[in-house]
C-alpha cells in the first residue's frame, strides 16, 4: 500500500502529509485490497467568496481500476476526513461489485441507440470561438456492459468510454438525466 501526498500551489506540513496519510491509510487498509496505491492532492482556493476553499482530492489505483474520490471543506483536516469517509465507501462498493464479483446489471436501464453523423462543418463553425481546454490520452480497453457500469460508478464520472469485449466495438455508457444509463455504440458494417 503506497500513499502519495502533494500540494497544489500549497506547501504540505508534515502534520499535514501524516493525518492525510492516517486517515487515508485506515480507510484502505480496512478493506485489505492488493495492490492499492493512492494519490492524495491537496488545494487550497485563494478566492475568498468561495464557501468551501479545502480541496482533498483521492486518487486510487487497485487492480486495474481508478478510484477517484474529490471532497471541499472549510478548512483542510476536515475535507481529509470526508475523503477518508468517502474512500472507504468507494473501496467498499470495488470489493463487493468487483472483487467478489458481485455485480449485477438491470438490463432494462441500458438502452442502445444508434446516432446520425453530425454535420461537422456546421458544428466547427459554432464552435469557433472555443478551444480545446485539456486534452488526456485515454487506453480504451476491452470491458463488457457490467464493467463499464462497475467503471463509471468507481470514477462518479458522467459517461465512460470502452470497447465491447464481444463485438470489438466503441461504446460510450452514460448516466441519463431522469435515471438509469444509456448506451452508444459503434455502428459495425
Amino acid at each position: 500500500m503506497e500513499i502519495k501526498v502533494t500540494g497544489r500551489k500549497m506547501p504540505v506540513t508534515d502534520s499535514l502529509k501524516e493525518y492525510a496519510e492516517e486517515k487515508i491509510g485506515n480507510s484502505m487498509k480496512v478493506m485489505d485490497i492488493d495492490p492499492l496505491s493512492a494519490d492524495v492532492v491537496l488545494h487550497m482556493e485563494k478566492n475568498p467568496s468561495i464557501a468551501l476553499p479545502a480541496i482533498c482530492e483521492v486518487t486510487m489505483t487497485a487492480k486495474g481500476h481508478i478510484i477517484r474520490v474529490e471532497e471541499r471543506e472549510e478548512d483542510m483536516y476536515a475535507a481529509i476526513d470526508v475523503a477518508a469517509a468517502k474512500v472507504l465507501r468507494q473501496l467498499r462498493k470495488f470489493k463487493t461489485r468487483v472483487v467478489e464479483h458481485n455485480t449485477r446489471t438491470d438490463a432494462s436501464s441500458i438502452r442502445t441507440q444508434t446516432a446520425e453523423a453530425p454535420d461537422f462543418d456546421a458544428l466547427m463553425d459554432e464552435l469557433a470561438d472555443d478551444a480545446v481546454v485539456r486534452v488526456k490520452d485515454v487506453d480504451f480497453e476491452p470491458l463488457t456492459e457490467e464493467e463499464a457500469l462497475v467503471q463509471i460508478d468507481l470514477l462518479g464520472h458522467d459517461f465512460f468510454g470502452y470497447i465491447d469485449r464481444d463485438s470489438s466495438a466503441f461504446c460510450i455508457l452514460y448516466r441519463r438525466k431522469n435515471g438509469g444509463y444509456g448506451l452508444l455504440k459503434q455502428k459495425l458494417d
